[in-house]
């Protein structure tokens, strides 16, 4: 079922999330995996932590070679390396912030059936995965970033809803708005 996704003003994107209990779930994990991946899919994200949709606990899904299932999700090491990319936010619509991070992750985590594994990540990957691992202790991203990169996102944020309105419905941006994201990214 698609549900709707919670925007920056709600306390819950602020609260660190209890761990799932498969032995007593507050509801049953394949539904709520389901409920993730469909609501991610229609908003068009690449990632979506169950707090998003107003349910209290430890997980979320993210694309990767396919949609993974996440449940009490930990990091276990992370590279030296760091870089900064650019992150978005279906809970901060059109709200895109440089923000450094480890470029590799080493995780465990447990799937929607119940069994866990421990994972390598890297890219983009390890990054959705840290951001929304972030969504589950309650740190919101704007946190995560140097305030000079976060002001000139607002600033920019601030004058696309202005002038173009960005988004269309089911999270589409205007093509003018994609040709600003673009313009952004060089």
């Amino acid at each position: 079922m698609i549900r709707h996704v919670v925007d920056y003003k709600n306390p819950i994107l602020k609260e660190k999330m209890p761990a799932f209990d498969f032995l007593n779930p507050i509801m049953d994990p394949i539904e709520l995996y389901t409920d993730l991946a469909e609501t991610m899919r229609d908003q068009d994200g690449i990632g979506l932590s169950a707090n998003q949709i107003g349910i209290r606990t430890r997980a979320f899904v993210m694309r990767a070679e396919e949609i993974i299932g996440v449940f009490n999700p930990r990091i276990v090491d992370v590279s030296d390396e760091t870089i900064y990319l650019e992150e978005g936010c279906l809970s901060y619509r059109n709200l895109f912030v440089k923000i450094k991070r480890p470029k590799s992750i080493r995780v465990r985590f447990t799937h929607p059936d119940g069994k866990t594994e421990t994972r390598e990540f890297d890219g983009m990957t390890a990054r959705c995965f840290q951001h929304e691992l972030d969504h589950l202790d309650g740190i919101i991203f704007t946190r995560r970033a140097h305030s000079v990169h976060l002001n000139q996102a607002r600033k920019i944020a601030k004058k696309m809803n202005r002038k173009y309105g960005l988004l269309k419905p089911k999270g589409e941006l205007s093509q003018e708005a994609k040709d600003m994201m673009e313009w952004l990214k060089a």
